[in-house]
């Protein structure tokens, strides 16, 4: 099998060769730790493969994606607003005005390099008036959207081994973004008309993007990121979801099946206890992280949702953290799920607690799991 064939084995309940490799990702302030304790120069990830002797395989494999873009166009000016102590006062990319350690810089704003506190003070949109100047951000057919090259693309991917995938914010995170995440709780209760006008744009702008990648039928895989669960429970209530957020997610399922797109897998941290028979409902097949620490289990949820949802992540963090029993356990009570539509991974960023030969240990157990070695 190719990276391609085992990747969709896997989360479609197939039966394949070996289940992907993938141990989960580090932060910068992880890798920092690492490299002390004696990881060699380089990609982490090959570092990894080669102490353990096995081959290198990216989960899903590497190679050209469509990198079509989502962002708003223009993005607000970075700048420091204003110096407290140790601490900056700046806008972020996305118009925020939010307060940082001045430990970091703005890349750490526009991608999550580390983990990275902030202070949110002040959001883009607070009302109509401010929403309709923010929707002037989101043209669909602004040709920056699209790589110069994406008909070339579109056509390599046709014979393509590795998997496809396009990553869109949800409509919640989307409008998090926008609003702040308390006010746009509020704005549920209050004015839901408001949210699901915001909703509805949001779906429409996407779908037109989306649509020069599923019209070429060469999409594996449609992510949707969507943090909208706390510990123990979901940031809005089901009702909530159900008739604000669900339209979308139902609506860009539907366009993904008709191109043939085989997953369309939420990303949302947090317990998702409540989420998951509406995602399924929508269309959804596929989630991560499954955070343990939040409440989530993924034994518990094969028991409930079967062959409707398939998962990645779900081995908790803190686990590896504690040394080879603890990680022995940990793989132990997943090993059932690995059965048949699971890629089992670390349950979110890899954080600095775990040290290299821990990471190396829990690693190698993952490897015999999965058939790599």
């Amino acid at each position: 099998m190719n990276a391609r064939e085992r990747y969709l084995s896997a989360l479609l309940f197939r039966k394949p060769d070996r289940i992907p490799f993938a141990p989960g990702h580090p932060r910068e302030s992880t890798l920092t730790r690492w490299r002390a304790e004696g990881m060699p120069a380089g990609d982490w990830f090959s570092s990894v493969c080669a102490a353990l002797g096995i081959q290198r395989e990216v989960a899903g494999g590497e190679g050209v994606q469509c990198d079509i873009s989502f962002r708003m166009r223009p993005a607000f000016q970075e700048k420091v607003i204003a110096r407290k102590g140790a601490h900056l006062l700046v806008q972020d990319w996305m118009g925020n005005i939010v307060e940082i350690s001045d430990r970091y810089d703005f890349s750490y704003l526009r991608q999550a390099k580390d983990f990275v506190t902030r202070r949110w003070l002040r959001f883009p949109v607070a009302d109509r008036r401010s929403f309709e100047k923010m929707k002037k951000r989101y043209d669909p057919d602004d040709s920056a959207r699209y790589p110069e090259d994406l008909s070339r693309r579109l056509t390599r991917l046709r014979e393509r081994t590795h998997l496809t995938r396009v990553a869109v914010n949800g409509p919640f995170w989307q409008m998090r973004e926008w609003c702040g995440f308390e006010p746009l709780c509020y704005l549920c209760a209050d004015d839901p008309s408001f949210v699901r006008e915001m909703a509805e744009f949001w779906a429409a702008f996407v779908s037109r993007v989306l649509a020069r990648v599923l019209d070429a039928g060469v999409l594996d895989l449609l992510l949707i990121s969507e943090d909208m669960a706390y510990k123990g429970k979901s940031m809005v209530s089901p009702q909530m979801v159900r008739e604000l957020l669900l339209p979308v997610w139902k609506r860009w399922a539907g366009e993904a099946r008709q191109a043939g797109v085989c997953l369309v897998m939420v990303d949302s941290d947090g317990c998702v206890d409540e989420l998951l028979p509406l995602w399924i409902e929508a269309g959804v097949n596929a989630t991560t992280p499954v955070e343990v620490a939040a409440g989530c289990d993924i034994v518990s949820y094969r028991r409930r949702c079967g062959t409707k949802m398939a998962y990645a992540g779900g081995i908790d963090k803190r686990a590896i953290a504690k040394g080879q029993r603890a990680i022995e356990e940990e793989l132990d009570r997943v090993r059932p799920v690995a059965e048949g539509g699971y890629i089992p991974s670390c349950d979110h960023a890899v954080p600095p607690d775990v040290s290299w030969q821990d990471f190396l240990r829990y690693a190698g157990l993952l490897a015999e799991l999965t058939a790599w070695r």
